[in-house]
């Protein structure tokens, strides 16, 4: 691992913007960050970048299934191997390998893969697989958009203690139904062992979404998408994601599942803070039109749409640079602020903050350098150059 010196860009530090700065990267690591009128002297190949160019952290998605013809469920260390290594062409250096409701046996191959690729093949220089999102089984079938109904169950917390032991305890966020039986008592158990507890493909009323939350919820499943919606004599499961400030909300980002005007009301009812960017992308991401599998399901791709034969929405291909770009466009809100939701967001959520999220000394050098159009040109991940157009 080389000793790096990325010199002359814009960079998006924690601290804020600096004009023609420099990072020095050092063991992987963000070792230092500055002016580059008052670089130090380093013994390191240095990579100069245009001074057009901004350097900010990498993007974090905590809801992918797949990508490049790749998918978690197909519980293959090839699988993850490939959206690891091409996730980074749109600036995601780490993310959460996502399930899909399915048979027992089909979700623990998932998960005892992707627990093994975490020990044994997570290197520098491909995204970050952090841990696991488990989307499903723990659902309601009324709101369940694209997740196989037959294979939906009800809440238990002595099946999710064994699927977790599968995982190697990599499990870090659950979506569920909390109205369903033991919806409740699963939600206070995730919250009491650091998982976060998710309300998604639920068609909870506000008086339960209130119940949930007493639980131990945080956390909104894509936002709008597979739950029950704002009315105006029940706020539901949206209208109480955007009311209570303890869950912080998800949202796809295309202008397909949420047209714009709805981005831009959940940005001014929950602010910055409050909204995370996801792709919930499917293994067609950076394929071609054509047929594609989700879950034992045929998914047809076409216009920037993956749809089920009934026309429901399947997850998406939107990659995160485009859902960044989108926010803008969207919303109003500027780069610094769409880098927050992509990067600071959900490293705070996962509670890796520590280490990943920011540019700034002692976190790992995640690091995305976008061109004047906010193009990735570069992506380094843990301090690997990873990508380069």
């Amino acid at each position: 691992m080389n000793d790096l010196l990325l010199v002359n860009a814009r960079i998006l530090t924690e601290d804020g913007m600096i004009e023609k700065g420099y990072i020095y990267i050092k063991d992987g690591k963000i070792a230092e960050t500055g002016l580059v009128s008052s670089l130090p002297q380093h013994q390191a190949e240095i990579i100069e970048l245009p001074e057009e160019s901004t350097v900010v952290p990498g993007f974090m998605d905590v809801h992918i299934h797949g990508a490049g013809g790749a998918d978690t469920m197909d519980g293959t260390t090839e699988a993850l191997t490939t959206m690891a290594s091409i996730l980074p062409e749109e600036g995601t250096t780490s993310f959460l390998a996502t399930t899909i409701t399915q048979d027992q046996k089909a979700i623990t191959k998932a998960l005892e893969n992707a627990g093994d690729y975490i020990r044994h093949h997570n290197n520098p220089g491909k995204a970050e697989v952090l841990g696991l999102h488990l989307e499903g089984p723990f659902i309601n079938e009324s709101r369940k958009g694209a997740q196989p109904a037959q294979h939906i169950i009800t809440p238990d917390i002595e099946l999710f203690v064994k699927m977790q032991e599968a995982s190697g305890n990599n499990i870090r966020l659950v979506t569920l139904a909390p109205e369903k039986e033991n919806g409740f008592e699963l939600i206070a158990y995730l919250a009491e062992n650091g998982v976060i507890a998710s309300v998604g493909h639920s068609d909870a009323t506000y008086a339960q979404m209130d119940e949930a939350v007493k639980a131990g919820a945080t956390h909104v499943t894509h936002l709008f998408n597979g739950m029950r919606g704002m009315h105006h004599r029940d706020p539901g499961v949206a209208g109480a994601a955007l009311l209570f400030d303890e869950l912080k909300i998800e949202m796809i980002a295309d202008g397909i599942h949420v047209v714009p005007e709805m981005l831009d009301l959940s940005i001014r009812a929950k602010g910055t803070d409050g909204v995370i960017l996801i792709t919930d992308s499917m293994r067609a991401k950076c394929l071609k039109n054509g047929s594609y599998d989700l879950g034992g399901q045929e998914v047809r791709v076409a216009d920037g749409k993956a749809l089920l034969a009934d026309g429901t929405l399947a997850g998406s291909i939107l990659k995160m640079k485009d859902s960044l770009k989108n926010m803008m466009e969207f919303t109003g809100i500027s780069l610094e602020e769409a880098v927050k939701l992509a990067s600071e967001n959900p490293a705070r959520q996962l509670k890796v903050f520590d280490r990943k999220g920011s540019i700034a000394s002692g976190k790992d050098a995640d690091l995305v350098v976008l061109d004047h159009n906010h193009e990735v040109a570069m992506s380094f991940c843990r301090g690997v150059a990873s990508y380069t157009r």
